[in-house]
């Protein structure tokens, strides 16, 4: 790299979309990955882990050992509590620390991704690890430390107890919504505790909301043949008597699983930037077409690029879109983790140019390095779901986008759920920077040209 000494660049979060940008970044810049947690969690597996608890091994890893060893960057196990545009400085609370710390930057890559519990005032949720400290002190399981791999494996323990003594009482337990996280749990428990009485049921008239017909009949047929009671076009009113009675609880549930929707959690981030509304309630991070973040205006629009445009928002803790509707700049995005990645390459490569245009070209390839950026865009990946039914049955979905019933089921029963196993597997073993998962999934993203979706051809 020309000029006095490498940038660098502050990654907040080491979950799918830090990691990746670690690896991208780490040749010609001081990468550092923060993250509150010490570990990675393979957050589209987890489903699988509270009901067969050996699985979660399978799913983690510590990241400090893989950040710093094996990818060679810097890794922070504490969590970010503000970033300063102005300064760019961020504070941070580092773990066992009694005060805060303050670190600068020169390049800001915001991969802190999001939360899944809606009706929770933080967003708590069994999916994701409670790991925030404002989150810690109203949590449900406040006698658990989460940021902690061996807490996360101990709540994992007292929810499969949980499940294990309802299949012994034969309790009642409903799953609310049936999108495809809802049915994947609902599946679960049926298959490893068979005498549970499962209820699902969802505001939509179908199961897997904006997907085919094709898989949403599919997964109903699995369902029903499983012994699930289904109930749709129904909304979740727990204090309503005339609710149970339509579900056929009259009693009410033993236990009830919200599986609906999503909830921000940038907690650091300066009310500007964040918006008012969205999933959950709003607090999503506003992005340009470059992904770079914005501050907003009154009625919600993005308005000019924050912190001198060194700042970029990527995955599932962004707006997810750009304008509004009908005339999208850019369409709402699945907050999944394929396009997460997507955008982070995306970003990458933005940042990357923004740093040669001003200080020069990198390396002994710099006279093919871009100096200008490219916008980003809704990625062809975007539209990939696989759904799992239980252990042994799944189905797979591809082509999808915003449009509602759009994709194709292209791929189902063993061979499906053979798929989604290989997925995890060699995705987690990328993710641990293995030869492996690096030699699958790197070409996946990294591909010279586009072939299909809504890309340039060249990127």
């Amino acid at each position: 790299m020309t000029g006095s000494s490498k940038r660098k660049v502050l990654v907040v979060g080491g979950q799918f979309s830090g990691i990746f940008v670690a690896k991208d970044l780490r040749k010609h810049f001081n990468v550092t990955v923060v993250d509150a947690k010490e570990y990675f969690e393979y957050t589209p597996g987890v489903l699988r882990a509270y009901v067969k608890p050996a699985h979660f091994d399978s799913l983690s890893f510590t990241l400090q050992p893989i950040l710093e060893r094996s990818i060679g960057v810097k890794f922070i196990w504490g969590e970010v509590k503000t970033l300063n545009g102005d300064t760019k400085t961020a504070i941070i609370k580092t773990m066992f620390a009694q005060g805060e710390e303050t670190i600068g930057w020169d390049y800001c890559m915001i991969c802190s991704g999001c939360n899944f519990g809606p009706f929770e005032k933080n967003g708590e949720s069994l999916w994701f690890p409670v790991i925030h400290e404002k989150c810690r002190i109203d949590s449900k399981w406040s006698h658990i430390d989460e940021r902690f791999i061996e807490g996360r494996r101990r709540h994992i323990l007292e929810e499969y107890h949980k499940l294990s003594l309802l299949n012994d009482k034969k309790a009642q337990v409903l799953v609310v919504g049936a999108g495809f996280i809802g049915v994947e749990w609902a599946t679960e428990i049926e298959h490893f505790f068979p005498d549970i009485k499962l209820t699902i049921i969802d505001a939509l008239p179908r199961s897997l909301g904006p997907l085919p017909d094709g898989a949403a009949e599919y997964c109903q047929e699995y369902m029903e043949a499983s012994g699930i009671k289904q109930f749709y076009s129904l909304k979740y009113d727990p204090k309503s008597d005339e609710f149970w009675k339509k579900i056929e609880m009259p009693k009410g549930a033993d236990e009830s699983y919200v599986c609906i929707g999503v909830k921000a959690s940038n907690f650091f981030m300066p009310a500007e930037t964040l918006s008012d509304k969205g999933p959950g309630g709003g607090g999503w991070i506003h992005f340009n077409e470059f992904l770079q973040v914005c501050t907003k205006t009154s009625d919600g629009l993005n308005a000019g690029v924050w912190c001198d445009g060194t700042t970029f928002a990527v995955g599932d803790c962004n707006y997810g879109c750009i304008g509004k509707p009908p005339n999208w700049e850019l369409p709402p995005i699945p907050k999944i983790s394929y396009p997460g990645e997507e955008q982070a390459l995306h970003a990458v490569k933005n940042l990357e140019a923004l740093d040669a245009a001003k200080y020069g070209a990198h390396g002994l390839c710099g006279c093919m390095q871009r100096k200008y950026m490219k916008p980003t865009w809704w990625p062809w990946g975007a539209g990939m779901f696989a759904t799992s039914l239980g252990p042994h049955d799944a189905c797979f979905v591809a082509a999808a986008n915003e449009e509602k019933g759009s994709g194709y089921m292209v791929n189902w029963w063993i061979p499906a759920a053979l798929q989604k196993e290989i997925i995890e597997t060699t995705k987690i073993n990328e993710c641990k920077n293995g030869t492996i998962g690096n030699l699958i999934w790197y070409f996946v993203h990294h591909t010279p040209v586009n072939l299909f979706g809504r890309g340039p051809f060249v990127p």
